[in-house]
């Protein structure tokens, strides 16, 4: 039995019925809807309640009505960690009282009786009342109640003043309050990072000599230059020697054969150790602690499998599948077969002392060595529940963590992931090359739920994926798929330097890589430079200098009367920092067209005069109309334009 006279539902933003947090950043305004609904034509008012986790009382905003029983308010994530929200609504008598007397007053009614009710009304919010509304209340309370002083009385009762101290002090009677919400408020790295991934045993400045973390080491003023604050290493553990791969995913390993790092674990040491060639513990601290003095945060890959001879197998079979024949089953995705690595096995007996072991791998590399950052191998490869619960229990200590997910398969299992919590996600992007196939994503990703609860990072290529549009791909396609992903997403990165060294030789019809690095060491002169690396890094220190450009969702695709040209215009919260860029799809031929400023979004009329910036050449121009010519070579396939009004 429920006595309250108001129905809350459609609550906006929340993830199946608040069962998932919804995702933001500290300092981030979340907007909150609903529908609420009263019976009969008293007037209903409602709030949005909000705390942090650390906090014990509720902040309450007044939500306003936006028309058609809708109501909307919001509340700003000020701090990291966890945010519960949710809605109170209630007939509210004293504003109903108020209403109804405006109205028989404009009846020329006498409303005598009514100011004796209100003063009612005054005298319960009497109690609350500061003093100098005390003193208002009181002279109020006095003129209600007095014939002599109707016509202040009457007055007094449709004041603007009295409203306000009506939504001040509301009265709540049998209130209706909707069951809470999550959100949860992560730092800024989650919104905005610029991430490169190299191999560290191919860091080497000798060629056939394996790279060290001291070569890592020499290197960090590089990746610093280009302007990248994420540097992510594939795994720096111990591989295997069982079953160990030789050069391009040959199943026969030959003497000298790294093996791919993927396949953790040997007489070394398993996930908690450092491979011996890469150093020691004092070379990967030092490491991490270098890269932080240029701004650079080190990022590890997680990866929860094993190499047939990882201390695991021996110290744990039960978290490993055995088949009848007695043999352990190895890691297949028909037809590609990993005889070089164990999955886990999650359906063991012994789960509950297995997924310890994966939290205690986690913090040993969070608590040992300051690592704040993960990329996740494969995580669609285990339950999801585990996530969830591994990712909240490292929170619980260290809530700077980060976690980005490397899933690269069906929707609704990538969208699953990032509700269970993971802070970031790689995405289709790598394969949506035409205008409308980038349109149509970007809006998925920005403009439907999605933008609640799923982080996209855009890579234009991985270790893994050779696309088919970089194989023998010129300097313009590299050039504007770097750009796409680095403007599209506030979150990107790119596997080098085999990106800016146009090295994309593939395996024939596949999107791997010849002499991939997955599986031998490769020599690279670090000192190159060339166009891509250039340009990398001007678009890279571009996107720090402007706050439009460290958002996704305040994208807006703009009209332009070319299929080959993408043009979009991107705004901070306060309209202060103004961005639109154009891009030419085409990697062989110059393309022209006409793009349309979105004025409204840019705050001026038609006619109003702007200066366009293009903050790659230099070069300015005025636009003055709704409509302005571009034309783009290939040579230089973009404009990155910063609006001055």
């Amino acid at each position: 039995m429920n006595q309250s006279r108001v129905i809350i539902e459609n609550i906006y933003p929340q993830l199946e019925g608040g069962t998932y947090a919804i995702k933001s950043i500290v300092g981030e305004y979340l907007p909150v809807t609903a529908t609420v609904v009263g019976d009969g034509h008293d007037v209903i008012a409602c709030s949005l309640l909000y705390k942090h986790q650390s906090e014990r009382k509720w902040s309450e905003v007044r939500m306003q009505p936006t028309g058609n029983d809708g109501w909307a308010a919001g509340f700003h994530t000020a701090k990291q960690g966890g945010y519960q929200y949710k809605i109170q609504a209630w007939v509210d008598h004293a504003l109903n009282w108020q209403h109804g007397i405006e109205r028989k007053i404009d009846d020329n009614q006498h409303v005598n009786s009514e100011l004796l009710e209100g003063a009612e009304y005054l005298e319960e919010i009497h109690k609350a009342a500061n003093a100098t509304e005390k003193k208002y209340l009181e002279e109020l309370i006095e003129a209600f109640k007095d014939p002599n002083q109707y016509e202040k009385a009457e007055a007094a009762s449709r004041s603007e003043e009295l409203h306000q101290i009506f939504i001040k002090y509301p009265i709540k009677s049998v209130v209706n309050e909707s069951a809470a919400s999550e959100a949860y408020a992560d730092r800024e790295k989650a919104r905005f990072s610029t991430w490169y991934e190299f191999f560290p045993r191919s860091a080497a400045r000798e060629e056939g000599q394996h790279g060290t973390f001291k070569d890592c080491e020499a290197l960090l003023p590089r990746v610093a230059k280009m302007g990248f604050d994420v540097l992510y290493f594939p795994p720096v553990h111990p591989i295997g020697r069982v079953n160990r791969k030789g050069k391009n995913n040959s199943t026969e390993a030959l003497d000298g054969d790294v093996g791919s790092p993927w396949g953790i674990g040997a007489e070394e040491g398993g996930h908690k150790s450092l491979h011996p060639d890469l150093g020691n513990e004092a070379d990967f601290k030092s490491l991490v602690d270098k890269a932080k003095e240029l701004g650079i945060e080190v990022a590890m890959d997680f990866a929860l499998q094993a190499a047939p001879d990882h201390p695991w197998v021996k110290s744990n079979p039960e978290w490993f599948k055995w088949r009848p024949d007695g043999t352990v089953q190895y890691a297949e995705n028909p037809p590609k077969k990993y005889q070089d690595i164990l999955p886990i096995y999650f359906e063991s007996t012994d789960w509950k002392n297995l997924w310890q072991e994966m939290l205690n791998c986690a913090l040993y590399w969070v608590e040992e060595f300051g690592i704040r950052i993960f990329r996740v191998d494969n995580p669609h490869t285990k339950p999801f529940y585990f996530w969830g619960w591994l990712m909240a229990e490292v929170k619980k200590k260290h809530p700077d963590v980060l976690f980005l997910s490397e899933a690269f398969t069906r929707p609704a299992v990538m969208h699953q992931l990032a509700k269970q919590g993971f802070s970031q996600s790689y995405t289709y992007f790598t394969w949506r090359n035409s205008k409308q196939e980038l349109i149509e994503y970007v809006e998925e990703l920005t403009k439907t739920d999605q933008k609640y609860f799923f982080r996209p990072n855009f890579w234009p290529n991985t270790p893994d994926i050779n696309p088919w549009a970089l194989q023998g791909g010129n300097e313009a396609i590299h050039l504007s798929r770097y750009f796409l992903a680095a403007t599209l997403s506030s979150n990107t990165g790119l596997y080098g330097p085999v990106y800016e060294y146009m090295v994309s030789d593939a395996v024939p019809g596949k999107e791997e890589y010849w002499d991939s690095e997955k599986y031998q060491l490769r020599h690279w002169n670090w000192d190159a430079e060339n166009k891509l690396t250039t340009l990398i890094s001007k678009i890279n220190h571009i996107r720090h200098q402007n706050a439009s450009l460290q958002q996704t969702n305040n994208i807006q695709f703009l009209g332009v009367e070319n299929e080959q040209l993408l043009a979009y215009f991107k705004s901070d919260v306060d309209g202060d920092n103004q961005t639109l860029m154009v891009v030419n799809l085409d990697p062989y031929y110059p393309q022209s067209g006409w793009v349309e400023l979105p004025l409204e979004a840019m705050g001026i009329q038609e006619g109003q005069a702007v200066t366009v910036h293009d903050l790659i050449t230099e070069s300015s121009y005025i636009w003055d109309k709704r409509w302005n010519f571009v034309e783009l070579h290939p040579a230089l396939p973009f404009h990155l334009f910063k609006i001055k009004k």
